[in-house]
């Protein structure tokens, strides 16, 4: 999913993603899920595409796999296409993992579900 933005100036563009940051805060999104394109110039209109980022990519997957084997907790972890799937008997396990992770600067937004009690 990619949004669109159009303006006269650079800074005009620059402004944009401002107020575009803030309503994605607003509305609960993590703005490092958006990447910003490259500015192309038409005449006297500049435009610049953003993409939203779904998924992880394999590096990152492989990653996330490496830091839950170093803790060496007995989870398992497996790569399901662009997401990465954590099990195990143990809850505080689990939030142990959720934690280092939140932690761990991989440099993309991460969303956590499918808890069970």
């Amino acid at each position: 999913t990619s949004v669109l933005l159009w303006a006269e100036e650079e800074f005009q563009l620059g402004q944009l993603i401002d107020i575009l940051r803030v309503k994605l805060a607003g509305r609960g999104v993590d703005v490092q899920a958006l990447q910003p394109g490259n500015i192309e110039a038409l005449g006297k209109v500049k435009r610049q595409p953003l993409h939203f980022v779904s998924g992880i990519d394999t590096d990152t997957c492989k990653k996330i796999v490496k830091l839950i084997k170093d803790m060496k907790l007995k989870l398992q972890s497996q790569i399901q296409g662009d997401q990465v799937r954590v099990t195990g008997k143990k809850r505080d396990e689990l939030q142990l993992v959720i934690a280092t992770l939140r932690d761990a600067d991989l440099g993309i937004p991460l969303q956590f579900k499918n808890f069970r009690d």
